[in-house]
């Protein structure tokens, strides 16, 4: 049996959804789900909360080695009770996880062989498919406890919410609940890493906390300090949900790769220098830009510095040369348009695809006139919700992308396949950006 094939059988036996949407890949297609659509969800949920007067507690629980330390009976116990997988199915993943081996080199020596009895496969395609399966049991521990939460992979969060008069009980409820997921993962050979465990409470910038505000939660065995920033699935957070700190991170890193590349450009072809800029400059600017939409100006600006800097670099241009003929030249869009380039994909695929992503697509509704209007026969406008402030519901992913999407041309707006509309979408916003 192939892998496509067993996969299809678990997907065709999984439970019924349920109220935490990252943790039934099993339920969807698996294409589509990425750390940026699982951040932009988690980014929305709490700016919207921040935007109705509420705090938020965000735990980002750190597992230690946590495809290594997998139970193969418990696994496959799962994959047969839970999920309904017997017969031919069950074997083949019996197959698949038994007799395997390790060994570790160093130089010319090699260690004994070593069998393997607990984990999956890292780097594979099932691995964090199994992962997932493996520890769906959570889920639902979690929902016990009213808090919410979003899973990638072997990266949980918990999120709870509250006006601030209730904080004491909310930060009460997300301890409870971490208790037991550390109970269940103890039972199940999994093991929280209480010292590397982070907590932010998520709080307005200008206006002050409750004066009972604990300094630290308990985690297990640990107490853990508030922190004021952390790092979510290569995202920086910070406990105000601005992204200074996480542009200047991507500012830093990518002069860094400049530097890199300067020190050998003469010996580098423009198609070589282009590559390389490309694959590890860009590539910064554009991962999980989308919760990028809607900073502040001076932010986008630091952006398109480096960006310019970096189409210097290609054609080896001086630092005061014109910068727009070589961002032409190279096809390049500006940081703006790039953020409303990943934002208005996201809704294309919302209303072309009847599998997107659900915990997405419910963020987004078709506008619907209270009466007749003439924008009422257009059925790809979204509705926009109503926001308290500019600076965090203005941000949020289900209030600006409806806005952006809508002031897409209509013919780009109602293409027909993806590719029709990235094209579209591209050439109008190159020719918005350079004024063509």
């Amino acid at each position: 049996m192939c892998v496509v094939t067993g996969l299809s059988l678990l997907f065709d036996h999984s439970e019924k959804y349920n109220a935490d949407p990252l943790h039934n890949l099993t339920q969807q297609q698996v294409t589509g789900h990425s750390t940026e659509t699982a951040l932009v969800r988690v980014m929305n949920d709490l700016l919207r909360a921040m935007d109705g007067g509420n705090l938020s507690i965000l735990t980002l629980l750190d597992l230690s080695a946590a495809f290594d330390t997998i139970d193969h009976q418990i696994l496959l116990d799962r994959l047969h009770l839970s999920f309904g997988l017997s017969g031919t199915a069950l074997t083949w993943f019996q197959s698949y996880l038994s007799d395997r081996t390790q060994t570790v080199s160093a130089g010319s020596h090699t260690s004994k062989t070593s069998t393997l009895s607990l984990g999956v496969p890292q780097g594979s395609v099932l691995g964090p498919v199994l992962f997932i399966l493996y520890t769906k049991p959570l889920s639902t521990l979690i929902s016990h406890h009213s808090v919410s939460s979003q899973t990638f992979a072997d990266d949980t969060q918990l999120r709870g919410s509250c006006p601030p008069d209730q904080l004491d009980s909310t930060i009460r409820r997300v301890q409870d609940c971490v208790d037991d997921v550390k109970r269940w993962m103890t039972c199940n050979k999994l093991k929280l890493n209480d010292d590397k465990t982070e907590v932010l409470l998520i709080h307005p910038k200008n206006k002050p906390l409750p004066p009972s505000v604990p300094s630290s939660i308990s985690v297990g065995n640990s107490d853990i300090k508030l922190s004021s920033s952390a790092r979510n699935l290569g995202v920086t957070f910070t406990d105000t949900l601005s992204m200074d700190k996480h542009i200047t991170n991507i500012c830093r890193s990518a002069y860094t790769e400049i530097r890199k590349i300067s020190s050998i450009r003469h010996l580098l072809s423009f198609d070589a220098t282009k590559t390389l800029v490309c694959s590890l400059i860009l590539s910064k600017f554009d991962y999980c830009n989308a919760l990028l939409t809607g900073i502040p100006q001076h932010l986008t600006d630091k952006l398109q510095k480096v960006q310019n800097t970096a189409a210097r670099l290609i054609f080896r241009a001086k630092k005061h040369d014109h910068i727009q003929p070589l961002m032409q030249q190279l096809h390049w869009l500006p940081i703006s348009s790039r953020i409303i380039h990943k934002t208005a994909n996201i809704c294309f695929n919302s209303f072309t695809d009847p599998h997107f992503l659900v915990y997405l697509s419910e963020l987004l509704h078709p506008y619907t006139p209270s009466r007749q209007l003439r924008s009422s026969t257009d059925s790809r406008i979204l509705s926009t919700p109503r926001t308290k402030t500019k600076t965090t519901g203005d941000r949020s992913f289900s209030f600006s992308a409806p806005t952006l999407w809508n002031q897409l041309p209509h013919p780009t707006r109602h293409c027909k396949s993806s590719s029709t509309f990235k094209k579209s979408l591209k050439t109008h916003l190159f020719k918005s950006a350079y004024n063509t």
